[in-house]
């Protein structure tokens, strides 16, 4: 999509429900997306992972119940899927699985950086949204998201900052790897 493409899809966010509606689905998405790859990681004995997913996923649903709280007393509009306003299949901050980030046999400096690259795509996001919406409402609003996602983004890179002070952490070989046809 181009930049012109892309101002105006954020652009077309220009009422506060249109836009509570989408941080929502950003939010509760990332909040089930991190809850789902910390599953996976528990399953396949990866904890440092599954913690870090998990936190994550605490953080998603937290902000999601403080953009919750600016939507009460709403009736926000039922936007389809199809119609949300951002690049890729799914929500800026899930959209990592059609590559090879995911791995079962991350290491947590790994699965930072995923996430970090989630929350910059969200921040991103809500950024455009502040600087191209018509509304003065829908501006704040994407600017405090913004901000919040700033906030995220500043704590993963701290994160990732120690993981990489500490001792390499790897994650130990597959005994029993799965049967993948060459």
């Amino acid at each position: 999509m181009s930049t012109r493409e892309q101002r105006r899809d954020d652009a077309a966010i220009d009422t506060p429900g249109g836009f509570l509606v989408h941080a929502l689905e950003l939010k509760h998405d990332a909040a089930e997306h991190y809850a789902q790859l910390a599953d996976s990681m528990e399953v396949h004995h990866n904890p440092r992972a599954a913690t870090l997913f998990r936190v994550l996923a605490a953080a998603s649903d937290a902000l999601a119940r403080s953009i919750a709280a600016h939507a009460k007393g709403m009736t926000l509009p039922r936007i389809a899927p199809w119609e949300m306003r951002w690049n890729g299949r799914g929500g800026p901050e899930s959209d990592d699985c059609a590559g090879n980030e995911v791995t079962y046999r991350m290491t947590a400096a790994q699965a930072i950086g995923l996430a970090l690259h989630n929350e910059q795509r969200a921040q991103q996001f809500f950024a455009a949204v502040a600087l191209h919406a018509g509304n003065a409402r829908v501006r704040r609003l994407a600017a405090e998201m913004r901000d919040k996602e700033a906030e995220h983004v500043a704590m993963l890179e701290q994160m990732l900052a120690k993981q990489q002070a500490e001792p390499g952490h790897i994650v130990a070989d597959d005994l029993d790897p799965p049967h993948m046809p060459a």
